[in-house]
């Protein structure tokens, strides 16, 4: 059994955590795993498990390769999507670079929260069965209240063991609704979570879907290795037809059963669903960082750089992070979304980026800028380094806070040490580079007429970046 991996949502409910380019599946929202991590490490004590595949979005591919990485999980591909098509592609992708048609798929969502891992497996195992069998399985989750944010699956009264046939796939309902679907006993929540053979996935595909199929076989054929990625031809793959595997197959084949699955499970598509999966003090409030209450209850507190207090409050959700604070009642977080439409409709750099931005070869942090200067906290892992570059806007000033540089200037190459500095003119060919064993941390001083992120002439990278 492959488990396959999809990492592509953007996760705007959880903001300003999560953003664009660093959603929530990449963060350590209920653990000190990230939701990534925790999607693989609950698979262990699952046997004849085959290296995982993942497919993510071209932007979040050094993220999702460190954070395997940490975990000591090798991937059999990790598959970028220049552009996201939804979760119909997605699995297409991943059938079409198994090794068998016979392969089965353990399609999962990154973003997921199970804490009842034993009735999990259990789960999965049956799925498995059904999935040898020929069977298009599907996880519905035994609902606990009527839920008007999920989907839902409508059982049919003929059981295939464990499962049932699927009779229809349901939008999400009004509350009336979701209140009649839970006293009949017949709905689950849609998990969005699937088991079946590769191939039988793709004949289901070609026979309902044609184009998408085909489209996808293109991109794939197309690809280019980069390092440990497979990078779709983005020409072709733009050409895809866009929709998910509910509507492209699941909906339409005979071939679909639901296993109903109870395991604690949550999506955490909002902060409330959040405070709901974090463990709570006596009075209620899941707190996460630097944090102080003072006649405060059922409220989740996030600090992310300084500190945050609460006095007199009920059923609030405070987010601050280092560029932003986010405050809203419990019941109306779903409006998040909207907070980030404007932000988008503005052209505000915090709809997509943190202050502290994520590289492959490590991090860094704008503490502070102005007019014509700008001030960076770099973080190089060890071994790591940046590209071979230049600027044409902007001089740069370097000091050894942590560790040793090995700098390249022009023609020359330095080892500068803790407490030792070094200036790069304007234009001046340069490189900064950790060649020892402890991450190697730097404040950088810019100066110059224009100090954006695309002021970068790589001359040569070690990640394949333009």
């Amino acid at each position: 059994m492959i488990p396959v991996i999809l990492s592509g949502g953007s996760g705007t409910r959880l903001w300003p955590l999560s953003r664009g380019q660093y959603p929530k599946q990449f963060l350590p929202l209920v653990s000190d795993n990230t939701m990534l991590q925790e999607t693989l490490l609950r698979l262990s004590g699952l046997e004849q498990l085959q290296p995982p595949i993942a497919v993510c979005n071209e932007d979040h591919r050094f993220m999702l390769a460190e954070q395997l990485w940490e975990i000591h999980s090798k991937p059999a591909a990790i598959i970028l999507e220049p552009i996201g098509k939804n979760t119909a592609p997605a699995v297409a992708l991943a059938a079409l670079s198994a090794q068998s048609p016979d392969d089965v798929l353990l399609v999962l969502p990154a973003d997921h929260v199970i804490n009842n891992i034993k009735a999990f497996h259990t789960a999965v195992n049956q799925a498995r069965e059904l999935a040898e069998q020929g069977y298009l399985v599907t996880f519905g989750i035994v609902p606990t209240e009527p839920e008007t944010g999920y989907g839902y699956i409508k059982r049919a009264s003929s059981p295939q063991g464990a499962a049932f046939n699927v009779e229809a796939f349901v939008e999400k309902p009004n509350l009336e609704t979701a209140k009649h679907y839970l006293q009949t006993g017949d709905y689950f929540w849609n998990s969005g979570m699937f088991a079946f053979k590769a191939g039988v996935y793709l004949a289901e595909l070609e026979k309902f879907h044609p184009t998408m199929l085909a489209t996808c076989k293109r991109a794939l054929s197309a690809a280019k290795i980069d390092l440990d990625f497979v990078r779709l031809n983005k020409e072709i793959f733009s050409t895809c037809p866009s929709d998910s595997i509910d509507y492209a197959v699941m909906e339409k084949t005979d071939k679909a059963v639901v296993i109903p699955l109870d395991a604690d499970w949550n999506d955490v598509g909002s902060w409330s669903a959040l405070w709901d999966v974090t463990d709570k003090d006596g009075s209620g409030n899941a707190i996460n960082g630097d944090v102080l209450t003072v006649d405060t209850q059922n409220s989740y507190i996030h600090a992310g750089s300084r500190l945050v207090a609460a006095i007199g409050v009920r059923d609030l959700v405070i987010i601050e992070t280092a560029d932003a604070v986010m405050v809203a009642p419990k019941d109306r977080v779903q409006e998040v979304k909207d907070i980030v439409a404007q932000l988008k409709n503005l052209g505000r750099k915090e709809a997509n980026i943190h202050r502290k931005a994520y590289r492959p070869w490590g991090h860094y942090d704008s503490v502070d800028n102005g007019e014509r200067h700008q001030t960076k906290r770099i973080v190089v892992k060890p071994g790591a380094r940046l590209s071979l570059q230049k600027h044409h806007h902007r001089a740069e000033h370097w000091v050894v806070v942590k560790g040793t540089a090995l700098v390249t200037k022009g023609e020359e190459k330095l080892l500068i040490s803790e407490n030792e500095s070094i200036y790069i003119p304007l234009g001046i060919i340069h490189c900064l580079e950790n060649p020892g064993v402890i991450p190697l941390e730097i404040v950088e001083v810019q100066s110059g007429s224009y100090l954006g992120e695309d002021d970068i002439v790589r001359i040569d990278d070690s990640y394949g970046r333009v």
